[in-house]
């Protein structure tokens, strides 16, 4: 299971800090445990379900694990670290 490795501490625990709707990634191999993960995000930290985008299985942790080069670039360029990235969807 693979989660929360691609916003900054104090969003994981309290997305609110950026408004709006914005996404967190999870993976792994264990359909149960992505639920009751998703469960706690939600109750634990207030993540809405919406919000939380499964990539599939495991190998998919490295797409996520990647994804630091780039948030370093951002919070370089932004001043903060207090950003978090929307996928939006197109028709």
């Amino acid at each position: 299971m693979k989660a929360l490795n691609t916003v900054n501490v104090d969003i994981m625990v309290d997305p609110a800090r950026v408004p709006g709707d914005h996404n967190l990634f999870i993976c792994g191999n264990d359909a149960a445990a992505k639920g009751e993960v998703v469960g706690h995000l939600a109750e634990w930290f207030g993540w809405k379900p919406g919000n939380i985008l499964d990539l599939g299985d495991i190998s998919n942790a490295r797409g996520t694990e990647m994804f630091l080069a780039l948030w370093l670039r951002l919070w370089g360029l932004l001043g903060t670290p207090h950003f978090n990235i929307q996928v939006v969807r197109g028709t």
